[in-house]
């Protein structure tokens, strides 16, 4: 059986969804949880295949939008993280009229480094593929180490990230890799003029997963979408520094149309 984990909270009257990044699940906002609250109505997702999410075969990234658009909230932010930030923005591009803003953190429409573009080295991402087979709990592991270098609290936060991710079931072989695929060969770079919903992107100054480099092209290439590079801050920016990131977040929203 197949069941999408969908756990709603808080008091607010606006609906901001929670996408989480690989190999994790919805508890890694935790930190945040209590900031946003009283704001909104919050809804922690698992991604198909991860955390409480079970039952689910490796799935394309259109095919995880399709699961999730059914129980999207009319006009609901939509936040994702890392490739919970490319799943967010591909249900921008397909179901635009179903989202009020989207926000992307320590995400990249091509996670993938080329000649022209910053990203994550190909070689290391098919290094981690073949690794899972052997050893995945290791792999996970030090891809969640690889999330917080640089931060001033990168010891303390790799330890956050692996309590949440021991914390659930942790997803089948297949699940992640078929999240790798999307992060190695997705490209959504040209499709994102297509979106027409306000979007925020926030990113670390020290990620050395999504460089904060690209936010320049991006910038240029989405002029009406504002970027914010979170000093001394990591891939994971909602863990080490969570009352800037829920500043953030708060002050873009507040100011998105009604």
């Amino acid at each position: 059986m197949t069941s999408l984990y969908w756990h709603t909270c808080g008091e607010g009257d606006a609906d901001l969804v929670l996408l989480h990044g690989w190999g994790l699940n919805a508890e890694v906002w935790q930190s945040i949880v209590p900031r946003l609250s009283a704001q909104f109505r919050l809804h922690l997702v698992d991604l198909p295949g991860y955390g409480r999410s079970q039952g689910f075969s490796a799935l394309t990234l259109d095919e995880m939008v399709q699961q999730l658009l059914p129980l999207l909230p009319p006009r609901a932010v939509v936040l994702g993280w890392s490739l919970g930030g490319l799943v967010a923005t591909q249900l921008a591009l397909t179901a635009p009229e179903r989202l009020r803003a989207l926000i992307t953190v320590a995400s990249s429409p091509c996670f993938t480094a080329n000649d022209e573009w910053p990203g994550i080295k190909p070689e290391t991402l098919q290094s981690f593929q073949q690794q899972l087979s052997h050893n995945f709990q290791r792999t996970v592991e030090r891809f969640l180490a690889l999330q917080t270098l640089g931060s001033e609290s990168a010891r303390a936060d790799a330890r956050q990230l692996k309590e949440i991710v021991l914390s659930q079931p942790m997803p089948a072989v297949e699940v992640l890799e078929g999240g790798l695929e999307i992060l190695h060969h997705v490209d959504l770079r040209s499709a994102l003029p297509e979106i027409n919903v306000p979007f925020l992107r926030l990113y670390g100054s020290l990620d050395g997963l999504v460089p904060r480099r690209i936010a320049q092209p991006l910038d240029d290439a989405l002029p009406a979408s504002p970027s914010i590079v979170m000093e001394k801050a990591s891939h994971a920016p909602f863990i080490s520094h969570p009352d800037t990131f829920v500043q953030h977040i708060l002050c873009f929203i507040k100011h998105l149309p009604t």
